[in-house]
């Protein structure tokens, strides 16, 4: 999927991606399934915050949730999460690279961007990088 195939842009709140993306980061590097208490503790929020995160992800068809608490992925959620992802490490290697920002300014600054620019913008920037010779993988 690409960011022009989503039907609209930024189907979910701000936190919703934000919440989207630490699931999918957490599960790169652990599996498949998530515990919302890792969740919780990447995005420094509680685990109350999370649970009423993760229904409104349910609800969207995002996440699915075992009985014992495990988080896991829904194919659209993963392909929604991937683009943010991908869209958030476009935009800090864009401001490290390009703009001189530093590494921790450019990360904080990058997850507020990638809820706010439109798909076309985002494509425009990965072809900007890839022009330059850097390609952002899917």
């Amino acid at each position: 999927m690409s960011f022009t195939e989503r039907q609209d842009d930024h189907a979910l709140s701000r936190a919703g991606e934000d919440y989207l993306e630490a699931i999918y980061r957490i599960s790169l590097q652990e599996g498949a399934s998530v515990r919302s208490v890792d969740v919780a503790e990447q995005l420094g929020v509680s685990k109350a915050s999370v649970n009423k995160a993760l229904s409104t992800l349910k609800e969207a068809g995002m996440v699915e949730q075992s009985r014992y608490g495990r988080v896991t992925l829904t194919a659209e959620g993963e392909r929604y999460a991937a683009l943010v992802w991908r869209a958030h490490r476009a935009l800090r290697l864009f401001l490290e690279r390009d703009l001189g920002v530093a590494s921790e300014t450019a990360d904080a600054e990058a997850c507020l961007m990638e809820h706010v620019l439109s798909a076309d913008t985002m494509e425009r920037l990965i072809g900007y990088l890839e022009r330059q010779g850097i390609a952002i993988p899917e």
